[in-house]
């Protein structure tokens, strides 16, 4: 399934709806919600699940890595660090694990919303936001924690209902198999 995803690639139709992915997320980073200390709500995920859903794992983590310096280079805000593009293919590799050529199931959702909210976020974000800033590893992670406890329910909810609403459209473009 690796393989195949890269398979997307060939078409010059999908290489420039990935492009405009890379766009989307970097435009919607902007807007984002802070709540402290190196802590902010994001709404990039949602494009992040959509896209692989479509392009599965080679290009969601090509995507990922593009998006974090691409991102850099227009606001070069945060510093730069590398491990943020490493979080984005991780996250990358659970959605299309979870939604790459697979019936989109509330319990596909969750299980998605679980991992990388826990893994990715508060685990490997807090580790990344020790390393790059003064305060240490549990401060950040407690933070985390408890913010991405609060807003996994409403991103399960958001995400049922984007692809509730976006599953049709993506078959009927040929985007997404019918399953």
């Amino acid at each position: 399934m690796f393989k195949e995803s890269f398979n997307n690639l060939k078409s010059t139709r999908m290489l420039v709806l990935l492009a405009l992915f890379i766009a989307l997320k970097i435009v919607i980073s902007y807007f984002r919600i802070p709540i402290g200390d190196n802590l902010n709500i994001y709404f990039t995920f949602i494009f992040t699940a959509i896209e692989c859903t479509i392009f599965g794992y080679g290009p969601g983590i090509i995507s990922g890595i593009f998006t974090d310096i691409l991102g850099y280079i227009v606001n070069p805000y945060p510093p730069f660090f590398p491990g943020y593009a490493l979080s984005n293919c991780v996250a990358a590799c659970i959605y299309s694990l979870c939604f790459y050529q697979k019936k989109i199931k509330l319990s596909n959702i969750i299980i998605a919303k679980i991992l990388i909210n826990y893994i990715v976020n508060v685990g490997i974000g807090s580790l990344w936001s020790a390393i790059l800033y003064s305060k240490g590893f549990i401060y950040y992670a407690t933070t985390s924690l408890i913010k991405n406890t609060i807003l996994l329910p409403i991103e399960i909810i958001i995400l049922f209902f984007v692809f509730k609403m976006m599953i049709p459209i993506l078959q009927n473009r040929n985007l997404i198999k019918r399953i």
